[in-house]
């Protein structure tokens, strides 16, 4: 049965209908280091391109990133996350009808994106980083994802497995958006990603995306971002889009409202698919009464054949 709730997720310049249809969130990394796609789009005239090219392909959203946090990455200065951002999203103010999104911990990043017409902040730390963007995305009437991340890029490979690993995600966000709300933000205006690939192994991965109608219980739609991460890692670097297109629609069947991605194109064909499974599940087929069969040899005058229960 389908149970994937639907919201209305207040953003700062409109509301997005959740729950219907899965939207897309498009990704574009401005970084020169990024796992995936690092310095492909870190020229602003190739972002921009990009960003043009997203939305054509189905973006519903496009999250764009100056700093990445792939395992074991360092971070970077207040003043070089701007360096790489603000001239993309100067290119990019007002040319989108979708809206953008900006993946930072940073307060002070993410005030500058809000003065740039970015409309949500994507937090990769949940507030663990950095607790006064709450505020800041308070302020701007902002829509605010907060993303499970256990430690840091640093010390993802050191750390010990999580014992119980979705009630552990799912008490950190719960006290996560606590935070949030007594910092101003409103209930409407969030989010929630149980971060997969964030300090958790391979198989607590797998875990979390087959109960993930658990986290549905804290009553927040659900952000889920697979797309070429690590544990879905191949042999063949082309086929991790195979991968990740398992992983989304395993995401959407259990309640799912955006999927993050890459590769717009190719997995907007899959989100299609199990939103399609999805609306089959929500309403079931009527069942028919059972027909009351006589038995044989009954009817014409003929007394029912009783059963011989005592043999």
């Amino acid at each position: 049965m389908n149970n994937r709730k639907r919201y209305e997720w207040k953003i700062r310049n409109r509301t997005l209908l959740l729950g219907e249809r899965t939207l897309i969130m498009g990704i574009l990394n401005v970084t020169p280091d990024s796992f995936s796609d690092g310095g492909r789009y870190s020229d602003p005239d190739r972002a921009f391109a990009r960003a043009i090219e997203l939305e054509e392909q189905g973006a519903d959203l496009i999250d764009i990133g100056a700093e990445s946090t792939r395992p074991g990455a360092k971070r970077v200065s207040e003043a070089e996350e701007l360096r790489r951002l603000v001239p993309v999203l100067k290119r990019l103010k007002e040319q989108l009808s979708i809206p953008l999104s900006v993946d930072t911990y940073k307060s002070a990043v993410a005030e500058k994106a809000l003065e740039h017409g970015v409309e949500i902040i994507n937090d990769p730390s949940g507030l663990t980083f950095d607790p006064q963007l709450a505020r800041t995305a308070a302020n701007h009437d902002a829509g605010l994802i907060l993303n499970h991340m256990r430690g840091t890029p640093e010390s993802w490979a050191k750390l010990p497995p999580l014992n119980n690993v979705i009630s552990n995600v799912g008490e950190d966000l719960e006290a996560t958006v606590h935070r949030a709300v007594r910092s101003g933000v409103d209930r409407t205006r969030i989010m929630i990603d149980p971060g997969l690939g964030f300090g958790k192994r391979k198989e607590q991965n797998a875990e979390i995306l087959a109960k993930l109608p658990q986290l549905a219980l804290l009553d927040f739609p659900i952000l889920v971002g697979p797309s070429r991460k690590s544990f879905l890692a191949q042999v063949l670097e082309s086929d991790a889009d195979y991968a990740t297109a398992a992983a989304v629609t395993v995401a959407i069947l259990n309640g799912a409202h955006i999927v993050r991605v890459h590769n717009v194109k190719d997995l907007k064909i899959a989100v299609q698919v199990a939103d399609q499974v999805l609306a089959a599940m929500r309403e079931p087929e009527p069942v028919a009464p059972p027909v009351k069969r006589r038995a044989e040899g009954a009817g014409q005058g003929s007394r029912p054949v009783r059963p011989d229960i005592g043999r």
